[in-house]
C-alpha cells in the first residue's frame, strides 16, 4: 500500500562550495552564503549574522590556513524549522587550530588582529574546531534564531 508520508517541517538544505583560499575566495564565500540563506527564505537578522561569520572564518582560512595549491570549503547546513544555521569552513593546515583571545590580559588599545573570533563568539551560539582529514581543521558555528522569530 502507498501511503503519503507527511512532511514535518520544511527540509533541511546543505550548501557546499570550494573556494579559492585568496582574499578574493574569501568575499565569494561571503555573497554566496547572503544569496543562498535569502533564496532559502532565512530570516534577515540570521543572513546578516551568518554573513559577519562567514566572513570572518573565511578571512581566518585564507590567512591563516593556506597552503599553496590548495582550497578551502564552506558548508552551510539550515534547517529552518528548528531555526539552526551551522557554517563550517574546512582549510587545509590542521597544525594552526584558532583560538579564542585571552580574557585575563590587558587588552591592547589599537590591536592589528585578533577580533574576529572575539566577533564570532558573539554572534553565534556554538564555535568549534574539529580535525579536516587528511591535514586540516574545520572551524563550525551554530547560529540559532530566536523563538517566533
Amino acid at each position: 500500500m502507498n501511503h503519503a508520508t507527511p512532511q514535518v517541517g520544511a527540509p533541511v538544505g546543505t550548501f557546499t562550495q570550494l573556494l579559492s583560499s585568496t582574499r578574493r575566495g574569501a568575499r565569494l564565500a561571503r555573497l554566496l552564503a547572503v544569496t543562498e540563506l535569502r533564496s532559502r527564505g532565512a530570516s534577515q537578522e540570521l543572513t546578516e549574522r551568518a554573513e559577519l561569520v562567514v566572513a570572518e572564518l573565511a578571512a581566518n582560512a585564507v590567512l591563516h590556513g593556506h597552503v599553496p595549491g590548495r582550497c578551502f570549503r564552506l558548508t552551510l547546513v539550515h534547517d529552518p524549522t528548528a531555526g539552526r544555521l551551522r557554517i563550517e569552513v574546512s582549510d587545509a593546515r590542521g597544525d594552526f587550530p584558532p583560538l579564542p583571545r585571552p580574557t585575563d590580559t590587558a587588552p591592547d588599545p589599537l590591536p592589528t588582529g585578533g577580533r574576529g573570533l572575539t566577533l564570532v563568539t558573539a554572534l553565534a551560539d556554538h564555535w568549534d574546531c574539529v580535525p579536516y582529514p587528511p591535514s586540516g581543521k574545520t572551524v563550525r558555528a551554530v547560529l540559532t534564531t530566536p523563538a517566533g522569530a
